[in-house]
């Protein structure tokens, strides 16, 4: 229960701190793991396979303190880790679209496709020919998103 409130309160401060985690890759992986780590440190009890009691059974700072430093390792080796990564990609083939690509849909110009298919089918006649910009089987018209693309058509 702490991890996920922990998680929900991290996740909601992307939008008021304003960065960019579409995944919520910060929000859940990093402070959901954090706390985790940590709680054992916490919660753990002798019973448990590592059989050592943790701070609030009497085990002092002792697991507490090396679930933080375990925890402080992983996020120095994987923030090393993915800055080389991430510097390699930068030099080789970059990071960044162009912003015509961005601004017309990623999916649709690095992936030929539409990640929802928005059409009458799916939805029993909710959208109109209008508002499924296309999408979707017609006389004369497309099958496919992809078919759409190479037409040069709206999607």
């Amino acid at each position: 229960m702490v991890a996920g409130v922990l998680c929900s309160l991290a996740i909601s401060l992307k939008y008021k701190l304003g960065y960019d985690d579409s995944l919520d890759v910060v929000g859940v992986h990093l402070v959901g793991g954090l706390a985790g780590t940590l709680m054992i440190g916490l919660v753990a009890t002798a019973e448990a396979p590592a059989a050592v009691d943790g701070l609030f059974y009497g085990g002092g700072f002792d697991q507490l303190g090396r679930q933080a430093i375990a925890a402080g390792a992983v996020m120095l080796y994987s923030f090393i880790t993915a800055a080389i990564i991430g510097l390699a990609i930068h030099k080789t083939m970059g990071f960044r679209i162009s912003r015509d690509d961005e601004l017309a849909g990623i999916d649709l110009t690095a992936h030929a496709e539409t990640a929802y298919e928005l059409n009458e089918a799916t939805f029993g006649g909710s959208f109109s020919k209008a508002g499924s910009a296309g999408a979707g089987s017609g006389p004369d018209g497309p099958t496919s998103t992809k078919d759409r693309v190479k037409e040069g058509a709206p999607a």
